[in-house]
């Protein structure tokens, strides 16, 4: 009996042959049975000890940061830590911005113009300067010329040491992996952490004003100058290294002279990206009263001014595309097979320098050059805010019954079952299904959040946001893969939508809310519209690289078999994209989360509103610093169970046997 059953079993090889391969495993039945038989136990045990949403109270976290600050004030000119520390800190960024203030203004409006022309045809070619040129103009031509040159200091000062402390580092890390480590996952932090986040401690530390501003932006900018060197480092060709090696170059020589020369196309880049991270946060930074456009924006939000926020925004979108096309032409100039003559080298720049000097000269010495002219200036404030107030006026009735529908059918039940849940049957949940969906490891990174954030004190807040952030999670989700996916399947479709996708990711997230709320008022559901609106690009971005990244073989294949576009789309480019899937949920959920506190300045309650609180009553600064840290915290569970999700899908399909 036993040998029937194992010839049943096990293929047996004829005399003289090789032992043939087993055949693939079929699941157990059991396996598919157990995510069903546990989501009914959790039901069960939900409905038998489900309690009443208890207020969160003024909690021990809250208490300890409300002291902290108490110190921090009684301490800041007596403190050894403030005397020879944080007040030096503060006062060498205060000079470094004083001193870029001084610089920009002591052009003059013609000569930052032309400067700016300058720069660009000097790193980046004629056709950068003109836009360049343009660009600048429009500052002048919106009429918002002083906050834009105010922003471009912010941004200047931020970028140059995110990039004198995030390069070194990053060839620190690339070279010595111990550093590149311990750096991993401060970085994750730091890029999962919400822009607001940053601004409690900065004041507590710095007080407010642009040093405050310039230190939040450059902890905020700095992750990706790190990570993006540490890559271009990384990805110096040994056999280039080896040769140096064996010509007799020290290490210093081999850094100075191969590497870095070598991996310039990617530091530039890595400055790109610190720039246009730095031009989302300084906008943030006008709540602790940071100058410039994020002025404008907040002034404008109080009062519900749309055309002045469109104004604002215009204004930072076409900053962002002036800069980054500058960097990003400069990375390309700056690679190894791109040659210039040694006399271009050397006479572009002293022709620009003189031109610029020339310039500013005659705008000094001329009154023309004073102030930029009021004749040119144009304004969009009119015509978008009587679009705004037709749409007020003949969508209401929609709009009002699609947040109705969304809030009665979606946000309340996922709010009441999570803030109904005791803490302890919400970690037991996560760490069994995160361990079933993302590994162990996964699941006890998530699990220590979810029990920070019950420490913190702040539980019922933290599910309310939770519950706020899945809805708009899988909003952003539906929309995100509609769109990603006729992207890959639609060139036309997808040149059409680049611009605005370029566009909606460099408008800053307070632009988002001015329409929301003229459209649903203040409340929660202004606040997902926001969110979406806001996270919606890069998602569109990764879903529909992924599915054009699906080997055009297995397409093929598909299609020769007889697959029509439904069933290709469903049964072979979306398995097939399901990493660059799970990738576009994750950085959907951080930019969701990004836009939480946002969202409670208009009505969204929850952790934002309490973060919020806390810039605005000094009584409420611990609570809203510790709500800043629920943030992150929930944050890190997301980000930690939708990565390790990915990670596990990875893996399960190269341990899967082919057929």
């Amino acid at each position: 009996m036993s040998a029937t059953v194992t010839d049943a079993r096990v293929p047996v090889a004829a005399p003289g042959e090789d032992a043939p391969a087993p055949g693939p495993r079929r699941p157990l039945p059991g396996r598919r049975l157990l995510v069903p038989l546990l989501l009914l136990v959790t039901a069960g045990v939900y409905l038998a000890v489900r309690t009443s949403a208890p207020a969160d109270g003024d909690g021990a976290a809250a208490r300890f940061f409300g002291e902290l600050r108490d110190w921090v004030d009684a301490n800041r000119d007596t403190s050894p830590l403030f005397l020879y520390g944080f007040n030096y800190l503060r006062l060498g960024v205060s000079l470094l911005v004083d001193a870029i203030h001084g610089a920009l203004y002591g052009l003059g409006w013609a000569g930052l113009v032309t400067a700016a022309g300058a720069l660009a045809a000097v790193v980046a070619g004629w056709r950068t300067a003109l836009l360049a040129v343009a660009g600048f103009l429009s500052f002048g031509v919106l009429g918002l010329w002083e906050e834009s040159v105010d922003t471009l200091v912010l941004t200047l000062s931020a970028v140059l040491l995110a990039v004198l402390i995030g390069v070194p580092l990053g060839v620190l890390a690339a070279r010595v992996p111990a550093v590149g480590a311990a750096l991993r996952p401060v970085l994750d932090v730091m890029q999962i952490m919400p822009t607001f986040a940053y601004l409690a401690p900065m004041t507590l530390l710095f007080l407010i004003g642009s040093p405050a501003a310039t230190i939040a932006t450059l902890i905020y900018a700095i992750p990706p100058a790190i990570r993006i060197t540490a890559l271009g480092i990384g990805e110096v060709p040994a056999a280039t290294v080896e040769a140096a090696t064996a010509l007799g170059s020290t290490r210093w020589q081999l850094l100075g002279k191969v590497r870095l020369p070598l991996a310039r196309p990617t530091i530039v880049l890595a400055v790109n990206q610190a720039i246009m991270m730095a031009l989302s946060m300084v906008v943030v930074t006008a709540l602790i009263d940071a100058p410039g456009l994020g002025q404008t924006i907040v002034q404008a939000l109080e009062r519900v001014n749309v055309g002045a926020a469109f104004d604002a925004g215009l204004a930072i979108v076409v900053m962002a595309v002036v800069l980054d096309r500058i960097t990003t032409r400069a990375a390309h100039r700056a690679a190894p097979t791109v040659h210039r003559s040694v006399r271009v080298r050397a006479v572009g720049p002293l022709v620009a320098l003189a031109v610029v000097v020339a310039v500013t000269v005659l705008g000094r010495m001329s009154s023309w050059g004073a102030e930029f002219p009021a004749a040119w200036r144009a304004s969009f404030a009119v015509p978008v805010n009587e679009a705004t107030r037709w749409v007020e006026f003949h969508w209401y009735d929609a709009t009002e019954a699609l947040k109705n529908a969304v809030s009665a059918v979606l946000l309340d039940p996922i709010e009441t079952v999570l803030t109904t849940t005791p803490w302890w049957l919400f970690l037991v949940a996560v760490l069994i299904f995160g361990a079933l969906a993302s590994g162990p490891r996964a699941a006890v990174v998530a699990g220590l959040a979810v029990a920070g954030v019950q420490a913190l004190g702040l539980w019922q807040h933290a599910m309310q946001t939770l519950a706020t952030v899945l809805v708009a999670t899988v909003a952003t989700m539906v929309f995100g893969v509609l769109f990603g996916v006729l992207g890959a399947r639609h060139d036309r479709f997808a040149r059409v939508l680049r611009p605005v996708l370029d566009a909606a990711q460099t408008m800053p997230s307070f632009v988002y809310l001015l329409p929301a709320v003229a459209l649903f008022g203040a409340s929660r559901f202004t606040a997902i519209v926001a969110a979406v609106i806001y996270a919606v690009p890069p998602v569109v971005r990764l879903v529909e690289r992924g599915v054009r990244d699906v080997p055009a073989t297995v397409v093929e294949a598909a299609v020769s078999a007889g697959s029509t576009p439904r069933q290709l789309l469903w049964k072979v480019q979306l398995p097939m994209a399901r990493r660059g899937l799970l990738l576009a949920a994750n950085q959907g959920i951080v930019m969701v989360l990004a836009m939480v506190v946002v969202g409670g300045l208009v009505g969204a309650g929850a952790l934002g509103y309490d973060v919020v609180a806390g810039f605005a009553q000094r009584e409420d600064f611990g609570r809203g610093l510790a709500a800043g840290f629920a943030i992150v915290l929930l944050g890190v569970l997301l980000d930690r169970l939708t990565q390790g999700a990915g990670r596990r899908a990875d893996h399960d399909r190269l341990r899967q046997p082919a057929t």
